[in-house]
């Protein structure tokens, strides 16, 4: 045993609260030289959020034969194409899988108006108004909803002490929604394979979800995805029963990597569109190679990575 650690021994400075992990001197070489050239996530121009919380996923999520029956359900065309718009398809963390997703089916009744209530009779007043015209414009989906009102007003307040219409979705990124519309990288909030997909198809994502909008995001899609990312920052994020590993925020903040160009993000778009369109591992190589090269590797340790693909 002792000549096992002699050998083996590593040295490590633990003079930050930082997490840590034990790594062989040329996996800690390798790690500190990523981040000598990397920039904290923190510092970089995106943000990362959760996706929805309904409340009461058998109110809000519905398959696309519900929502074919609350369109058919709609008295006029107009009617009919503005609730449309408000139904919208959801990917959950279960769907996501590396550079892609397995979509189920299912659509979020996208209702994000919210209205606090209180006492002040005022406000009951404009509250009662508020759900009038909700009814007035989207009458199909609020009978749909009517199913569930006792479900919906019995919903927990203790996230944010508001109660918000019953009607309305319980979570849904007030300060952050517009970003639902934007391109983002999507990953799950707990995963052991540590899947990410960029996506630029307006899909809403659940509270299993984070989401992550801003600058290079294809270049970024890449690197979260890549063998570097594996061997270097899995280890980052705590393990859970089974392997998962938990994926917040706050364990994001402190990856860094490398803030690429906009040229480089263009071509790292190309291959991240093309990988998505059908996904092989030959692709996913030439993408790892990309980001070796990137961060001007050596044989040696691009040897020792490897190929890192958790199944």
């Amino acid at each position: 045993m002792s000549h096992f650690v002699q050998t083996n021994a590593t040295t490590r400075c633990f003079t930050t609260s930082d997490s840590w992990a034990i790594l062989s001197p040329i996996e800690q070489s390798i790690k500190e030289k990523i981040e000598a050239v990397g920039t904290p996530l923190k510092d970089w121009d995106i943000q990362i959020n959760y996706g929805i919380k309904t409340g009461c996923n058998e109110a809000f999520i519905v398959t696309e034969a519900k929502r074919n029956e609350i369109l058919s359900n709609c008295k006029s065309e107009d009617e009919r194409e503005r609730t449309a718009k408000l139904i919208r398809p959801i990917l959950r963390g279960r769907d996501i899988k590396k550079y892609g997703y397995d979509w189920d089916g299912l659509y979020l009744i996208w209702v994000p108006w919210h209205f606090p209530l209180h006492q002040d009779s005022s406000i009951q007043g404009a509250s009662q108004k508020a759900e009038e015209a909700f009814r007035a414009q989207y009458p199909s989906v609020y009978n749909h909803l009517m199913q569930y009102k006792t479900k919906l007003s019995a919903r927990n307040k203790a996230e944010t002490g508001i109660r918000y219409e019953w009607y309305a979705l319980q979570r849904w990124g007030a300060n952050y929604w517009e970003d639902f519309d934007k391109p983002k990288v999507i990953y799950p909030n707990m995963t052991k394979y540590l899947p990410f997909v960029f996506d630029q198809e307006n899909f809403i994502t659940n509270q299993k979800c984070f989401i992550i909008t801003g600058e290079h995001l294809a270049f970024l899609t890449a690197f979260l995805n890549s063998s570097l990312f594996k061997f270097c920052y899995r280890n980052s994020f705590p393990e859970l029963l089974g392997g998962t590993r938990e994926m917040s925020k706050i364990f994001f903040d402190k990856i860094s990597v490398l803030n690429v160009t906009d040229r480089i993000n263009e071509e790292f778009l190309e291959m991240v569109t093309d990988i998505q369109k059908e996904y092989t591992k030959s692709k996913a190589i030439a993408i790892d190679t990309m980001i070796f090269d990137l961060y001007k590797l050596s044989d040696e340790e691009r040897k020792i990575i490897g190929y890192i693909e958790i199944v």
